[in-house]
């Protein structure tokens, strides 16, 4: 296949697993809908109800493959072939696949379904941004991007990205559930607070160790390779650094002073704040980070050690809905 048939065919990956997503989406609807007037703790004999949720699971489930086949096709379609992540729009995907994917892998070990409808409608939403909104120009990453540790960096903010923003998500669930009187319908069925606050902590223990590989080890060798030093004082450093305080600072207040609960979960989603100002403010409100590369007529930007191309004649630091000429 040619580099233009590997793109078409990300492309098509990308709207079918938005696709499966959807129907999945669906499904959840569906079995949330058939679930609204009956108690929590009774029982649900209703052979579809039953087949709403399996079918949920099962759709997710094939998404995530196609998710995954549009990512590594998006990395095929480069010249040179190179890893799938050169731009916010290709960083947005590769960040919804991992929501997804650990979503599937958590469900094989923890009784999480019921946080299906939540994760997989951010998915949806999140994959209708990239797709309709961001710039998804394809091309080759300049010198200073062209390293392994690029690779290892990017992977490990992905991850981490990822984890916390399943956490995030169980902790604004969490929050609703605390004032939520519901007998019946999605929040009844729905974990008690406090155990919505210990699977947030997992995630975010989870993810924090992650983030720190990223952003204290992997980040700055590659910021060395690249610029000749370990740290700049950058935005996107800097506020990578932020984060990195206020998930810290979240471990740090559960494991010494006892924080559970609601607490907990504002400052979790404290540093989920931090964390997206950082993958999308940052592009839109600074121009003078060092995440900005030259290369002849063009400027190159990333995001959270992603690059992405724009003419010289366009705000340096806008990417989301730029347009190229002869686009």
């Amino acid at each position: 296949m040619t580099d233009a048939q590997w793109e078409v065919f990300s492309y098509e990956g990308v709207i079918g697993a938005a696709v499966l997503y959807f129907l999945a989406m669906l499904a959840y609807f569906f079995e949330l809908a058939s679930l609204r007037s009956v108690p929590a703790g009774e029982d649900v004999d209703s052979h579809r109800t039953a087949m709403a949720r399996r079918l949920a699971l099962v759709l997710t489930v094939f998404a995530v493959a196609v998710h995954l086949v549009a990512l590594v096709a998006r990395g095929l379609a480069a010249d040179p072939n190179r890893v799938p992540w050169g731009n916010m729009y290709e960083f947005t995907v590769a960040g919804t696949f991992v929501v997804a994917l650990i979503f599937v892998l958590a469900t094989l070990r923890v009784d999480i379904e019921w946080l299906g409808p939540l994760v997989i409608t951010f998915v949806v939403a999140a994959l209708m941004a990239a797709f309709l909104g961001l710039d998804d120009t394809l091309l080759p990453l300049p010198d200073a991007l062209n390293s392994p540790w690029l690779v290892i960096h990017v992977v490990s903010a992905v991850i981490s990205t990822g984890a916390f923003t399943l956490g995030a998500l169980l902790s604004v669930l969490y929050l609703v559930k605390q004032r939520s009187t519901a007998t019946t319908g999605y929040l009844a069925r729905v974990p008690e607070p406090k155990v919505l606050d210990r699977l947030s902590y997992r995630m975010h223990a989870f993810g924090f160790p992650v983030w720190t590989f990223a952003v204290l080890i992997t980040g700055p060798i590659w910021a060395h390779q690249a610029w000749g030093a370990y740290w700049n004082w950058d935005p996107k450093e800097v506020w990578a650094f932020i984060t990195w305080v206020v998930y810290a600072a979240y471990l740090h207040a559960r494991a010494t002073a006892g924080w559970r609960g609601r607490n907990a979960a504002v400052l979790a989603l404290v540093g989920a704040a931090t964390l997206w100002f950082n993958f999308i403010g940052i592009n839109f409100f600074s121009s003078t980070s060092q995440h900005s590369y030259a290369e002849g007529a063009a400027e190159v930007r990333s995001v959270v050690g992603v690059a992405a191309t724009v003419e010289p004649a366009q705000e340096v630091g806008v990417v989301v809905g730029s347009d190229h000429a002869g686009a």
